[in-house]
């Protein structure tokens, strides 16, 4: 059964289901996650959920194509959406919910967790076996392979550990406040050896941007515009 990427699927019943299924199998894994909470969740009834989900497994693997689709197509748009705020916010409202459910997925061995994994090890040891772009710097290694690993396990085991970084840090980091405060972190340690200034300072002005508009006293009043697609349909 193949899963319609986010960028060409509305929020159909079939995908409410899916996203309540993402939330339910990231709070109680997959043993935990029944059918009535994903239907409850998704307001539909549990009749809907066997009809377009036959089993638990089956819902299973369509969030983990999912989760994988969503992983690989916005690591493809990353860079060239940097400095853009308008990207940013559509990457969190889209990208926060599969990171909470691979953080899980990382700790329960979903086969979609793995294939992240290993997508993203090989997507950074092809990164810096290419011609770096201006001002970033090889890495000083002998084996790429084991560095692009370590580099890609110290970024994911920050979504393992994110109850515990999010006690220490007073703020949820899968919510866009906790997440921007964790990210800009992760630029001050990487923007010397793995980023250009250049492209470490246009991606801190865009969190300032996004900062603002989202949570700036206009989003606090409620004079904000919605963007496309954050109404339900």
């Amino acid at each position: 059964m193949t899963e319609t990427g986010p960028a060409q699927e509305d929020l159909t019943a079939r995908a409410r289901i899916r996203d309540a299924a993402l939330e339910m199998f990231a709070e109680h894994g997959m043993k935990g996650a029944t059918f009535r909470g994903i239907a409850e969740a998704a307001g539909v009834s549990v009749g809907l959920v066997q009809h377009h989900f036959g089993s638990k497994q089956e819902l299973r693997e369509a969030c983990d194509a999912y989760a994988l689709d969503t992983i690989r197509r916005l690591s493809s748009e990353k860079i060239d959406g940097i400095g853009d705020p308008g990207f940013l916010a559509r990457a969190m409202r889209i990208d926060l919910p599969v990171r909470r459910y691979l953080a899980r997925a990382l700790v329960d061995g979903s086969p979609a967790a793995a294939r992240v994994f290993d997508d993203l090890v090989d997507t950074t040891e092809t990164y810096f076996a290419s011609d770096l772009p201006p001002g970033i710097n090889a890495p000083v290694t002998t084996d790429v392979h084991a560095y692009s690993a370590a580099l890609v396990a110290m970024t994911i085991g920050m979504e393992v550990l994110h109850d515990h970084l999010s006690r220490v840090l007073g703020v949820d980091t899968f919510t866009p406040e906790g997440s921007l405060r964790l990210r800009r972190a992760l630029f001050d340690i990487v923007d010397d050896r793995l980023l250009s200034r250049e492209l470490a300072a246009r991606a801190r002005t865009t969190m300032r941007e996004y900062e603002s508009g989202a949570f700036g006293p206009a989003a606090r009043t409620g004079n904000t515009e919605e963007g496309p697609g954050e109404k339900a349909g």
